[in-house]
């Protein structure tokens, strides 16, 4: 078999993804139920709860709506491939090719417009970064560097329901997704 079964119904090959089958349903639903940290967290803490705290980070930044989609849509890989530890991940070459190929196509496919600038890119990791430094304090009680110390938010890290989380993701994307289209 050489693709995955969405739980909207559609075979997806995450190898060749074909953009037509991208599906927000899809992605919001997947990653609210993917915990953080691979698991190894004091509670379930999802990554859609995660990329929705990236977000309203970027928002309380003044970044653009464009960044504020990118924020919210930087993990959307992870629906369709799930994801890699950080240490394995970065000796993984042919997972890394797959991933960035996949995650630009998300971005391309659900961000109207311009591809998102080298500019933006770096906004949405540092973000992301930041974010990780603040999850691991609040749920590991463990010291990731002081990146967290950049952020202008201060996200709740407490436990929510995958379905309060998969609706706060797809409203979120409704939100922004209106505001990129008016400009």
């Amino acid at each position: 078999m050489s693709y995955i079964t969405t739980y909207t119904g559609k075979h997806f090959d995450p190898i060749q993804p074909e953009p037509g089958l991208f599906d927000l349903t899809d992605i919001s639903h997947a990653l609210s139920l993917l915990c953080r940290g691979n698991g190894h967290m004091k509670h379930f803490y999802s990554v859609a709860q995660h990329s929705i705290a990236c977000a309203e980070e970027a928002k309380a930044r003044g970044y653009s709506a464009r960044v504020q989609l990118g924020c919210l849509l930087h993990d959307a890989s992870e629906a369709y491939l799930s994801d890699v530890t950080r240490p394995v991940k970065k000796d993984l070459d042919y997972y890394l090719k797959v991933e960035a190929l996949l995650q630009d196509r998300l971005w391309a496919f659900f961000i109207p417009g311009r591809v998102l600038s080298e500019e933006e890119r770096g906004q949405i990791f540092e973000i992301d970064d930041a974010m990780l430094s603040w999850e691991f304090r609040e749920l590991m009680a463990e010291e990731l560097g002081d990146g967290w110390k950049q952020l202008k938010t201060a996200p709740d890290c407490s436990f929510a329901g995958m379905d309060d989380v998969e609706k706060r993701f797809s409203v979120w994307y409704r939100d922004m997704i209106g505001q990129v289209k008016r400009k």
